[in-house]
């Protein structure tokens, strides 16, 4: 008898920011699945007597292997139970949501994917920006700022990164941006850049610190912590200066 799996996006990580049905999965699960942060309240909403297994990665920690962590999917739904496997912010962004499908669909186990608020979309709400801005920024893009090595990828569109009109952020970047800037500046963008460093979104202890993409590469050259964290750049809107 085989057990469903619900990929359930908790979003950044603040509880109240969980879709109906993501806290009707995790009410009815026998088994839940999740990563780091979607850890703490979130995990309240799991019904009492579900276990409750952490399969979170996180930079420079130890980390439960991709392919143990999709063969406890396989394993808990073959013996017919009802599985969460939850993904803070939206599963299918930087979430490798991909790879657990594949397993799944190989052992012929049914599923589904129910999408949450991205953490870009929240640390852009909670600074109090638009991502997208009326003639100055018409496009939003999505990067990693790490391979599977924790180094900055090899093949980037600098092109497309460097442009001016585009609101980019950076996923998993605080240790290469640094070196993400350096090279952003060598292709044309300027030092001057407006840039945001959003730490701990849907957090209590959230931060932001608006910088340029210059001082802000600086700083992170300098200093860093082991909150998880987005990078914000681009033609950001900034209420003092644009008032």
């Amino acid at each position: 008898m085989s057990g469903f799996v619900s990929f359930v996006s908790s979003g950044p990580g603040d509880p109240e920011l969980l879709t109906l049905k993501a806290a009707d999965r995790l009410a009815k699960a026998d088994v839940v699945l999740f990563d780091d942060l979607s850890a703490g309240p979130i995990l309240g909403h799991a019904r009492e007597g579900a276990e409750l297994i952490a399969v979170g990665k996180r930079a420079g920690r130890p980390s439960p292997k991709q392919d143990h962590v999709s063969r406890l999917l396989v394993d808990h739904a073959k013996t017919g139970q009802r599985v969460v496997r939850l993904k803070s912010g939206d599963s299918g962004l930087f979430g490798r949501l991909e790879e657990e499908l594949v397993a799944l669909s190989a052992a012929g186990i049914d599923h589904e994917i129910i999408p949450g608020v991205p953490s870009a979309c929240a640390a852009a709400a909670a600074a109090g920006l638009p991502l997208t801005r009326r003639l100055t920024a018409r496009r939003v893009q999505f990067v990693t700022g790490a391979d599977v090595t924790g180094d900055l990828p090899e093949t980037l569109n600098w092109a497309a990164l460097a442009d001016p009109g585009a609101t980019t952020i950076v996923f998993m970047g605080k240790r290469t941006f640094p070196k993400l800037a350096a090279d952003l500046i060598a292709h044309g963008l300027a030092p001057e850049t407006p840039a945001l460093l959003a730490e701990a979104v849907g957090h209590s202890d959230q931060s932001f610190q608006r910088a340029t993409v210059a001082t802000l590469a600086a700083s992170l050259a300098q200093a860093r912590s082991d909150k998880p964290a987005l990078i914000l750049y681009g033609p950001l809107y900034d209420p003092e200066a644009d008032a």
